[in-house]
């Protein structure tokens, strides 16, 4: 059986929105960055903005990306049929389902954004 194309990869932040959140995930990188919950965070932001290899990754993939916090991903994508995630997640979207591109426990086996990058990458 022939499995749907992706149509487009969400990547989900272990944080929510909101100043006071993102004031509290700049304050927690910066003090106690061992104890920071959400490895995509770290894999695709430094303490202030996008890290330049990855946003250059983004830009010039063929594949669309939609990158939500673990807030926005539950309030837009809500149904009582979802699967209980894990987050950070990185999941792939096709045209009639909703499936896992990357878990929680892989993304945390990561380095650095390279990482991120070549897995990418090794799954198109």
């Amino acid at each position: 059986m022939a499995t749907d194309a992706i149509e487009k990869l969400i990547f989900i932040y272990n944080a929510d929105t909101g100043l006071k959140n993102g004031l509290f995930d700049i304050a927690h990188k910066i003090f106690n960055p061992s104890t920071y919950e959400c490895r995509l965070c770290e894999l695709t932001f430094g303490t202030f903005r996008e890290k330049r290899l990855w946003k250059n990754f983004r830009l010039e993939h063929t594949v669309q990306m939609e990158f939500l916090h673990k807030d926005e991903f539950l309030k837009t994508y809500a149904s009582k049929f979802m699967p209980a995630y894990t987050f950070p997640i990185i999941l792939e979207a096709t045209a009639h389902d909703l499936e896992i591109f990357m878990t929680t426990k892989e993304l945390k086996a990561m380095s650095d954004t390279q990482d991120l990058i070549a897995a990418i990458n090794q799954k198109f």
